[in-house]
């Protein structure tokens, strides 16, 4: 089975501009129920020489990726409870079959790859799918690496992935908008593949559903998204650099730095916290993140950090729905916060959100949408 792959070629200077008409046609095509076709991939701008397609379409709530040993794209997802495998057969960068290899899970939005496993998390368990790439069309059954992680619904779906020290980084937020919990709510767990507990690797973070690691200094860099309730603009979206384990960001007493909580920031000095690296938009919902450590974009690309913002949804004016870019000087100091690819946003009407970014083993950025329930690429090309 073909997915179906439509690409186009915008840029943000010098672009062709689509009239608010079209756009609006566009739009109301794509949303209507039951209407199939290409997504107005034309809307998306990106810097001059980038291109955007389709990698694979009809990956239901698609959510965060991962790259097997032998190049399969594995996809978890949130309502959806599947895990999909995507194959690209005959390697041209387009998913050929999308498998799915776990269903009627409870919220296994997290994945990643080791040593020929597949590991998911389920909100309280993490399973592991042993040499499923030979599998796929029979998956194997899951081992239980851990079943003692919180079962709370709210902000339950956890982010993982492994580090340089092959250990098992598991994110576990807040079950709330902003209260006061014991470890390990609101932090970054450590624990061996086996499932044993080691240690709360960092502290004060309210949701982070994504995390990567520099890949020259290894410091841990994860997103973090802010209370609800604050106001429209306040508090920003968070990312943050974890250069050593106990580290503490501030959650639930500060927020953004140094926005002291109403209730539990009084008498608080927020300056004791470990500060963003950089504020993001407030509300944007910061998710997936990466380091570029590709040979395809330009030089000026590398070592940069590329951040799915799944978009707001308690502002009277929606922000977000793209993927940012942060830029790094040689100090690993954030210089700038620009966009780099938008336009799934059209004026209040959303017809896509980015969950999540990988960079793909040709150089290319994909980009999950768990709304269009797609995977995008976003590929450069010298002019």
């Amino acid at each position: 089975m073909r997915e179906f792959s439509s690409k186009v070629f915008v840029q943000r200077s010098g672009s062709r501009f689509v009239c608010a008409a079209t756009v609006a046609t566009l739009l109301l095509v794509y949303m209507q129920p039951g209407i199939s076709g290409d997504l107005p991939l034309e809307l998306i701008q990106l810097p001059s020489g980038f291109e955007i397609e389709t990698y694979a379409s009809g990956v239901s709530n698609a959510r965060a990726m991962t790259l097997g040993n032998n190049g399969t794209l594995f996809v978890g997802s949130r309502s959806a409870g599947n895990v999909y495998a995507l194959v690209d057969q005959n390697r041209d960068m387009r998913s050929d079959k999308i498998y799915v290899v776990a269903e009627g899970l409870h919220t296994p939005s997290g994945v990643t790859f080791k040593d020929d496993a597949l590991y998911v998390s389920a909100v309280d368990r993490i399973l592991r799918y042993d040499k499923i790439e030979s599998q796929l069309e029979n998956p194997p059954l899951p081992v239980t690496v851990t079943d003692k992680l919180p079962s709370d619904r709210h902000h339950g779906w956890k982010f993982i992935d492994f580090g340089p020290d092959e250990m098992l980084y598991v994110s576990v937020g807040a079950p709330c908008n902003v209260c006061l919990r014991s470890d390990p709510y609101a932090g970054i767990l450590r624990i061996n593949p086996n499932g044993t507990i080691i240690e709360m690797f960092a502290r004060g973070i309210r949701n982070s559903v994504g995390f990567a690691w520099h890949p020259e200094t290894r410091e841990l860099w994860f997103t973090d998204n802010g209370r609800d309730n604050l106001g429209e603009n306040v508090p920003p979206g968070e990312l943050n650099r974890a250069y050593q384990a106990g580290l503490h960001f501030g959650f639930p007493h500060c927020h953004g730095g140094d926005i002291p909580d109403p209730r539990f920031g009084k008498g608080v000095d927020c300056s004791n916290f470990e500060p963003p690296v950089q504020r993001l938009g407030p509300h944007v919902a910061p998710l997936g993140v990466t380091f570029y450590d590709g040979n395809m974009f330009p030089e000026e690309y590398v070592n940069q950090i590329f951040i799915a913002e799944h978009g707001s949804w308690n502002r009277s004016k929606k922000i977000g729905y793209r993927v940012s870019l942060v830029r790094l000087d040689k100090t690993g100091q954030a210089v700038s916060y620009e966009p780099f690819a938008e336009g799934w946003l059209q004026g209040q009407r959303a017809w896509g959100r980015p969950v999540d970014v990988l960079v793909a083993g040709d150089g290319s950025l994909l980009v999950s949408d768990d709304t269009a329930n797609v995977i995008y690429r976003i590929s450069y090309r010298d002019r």
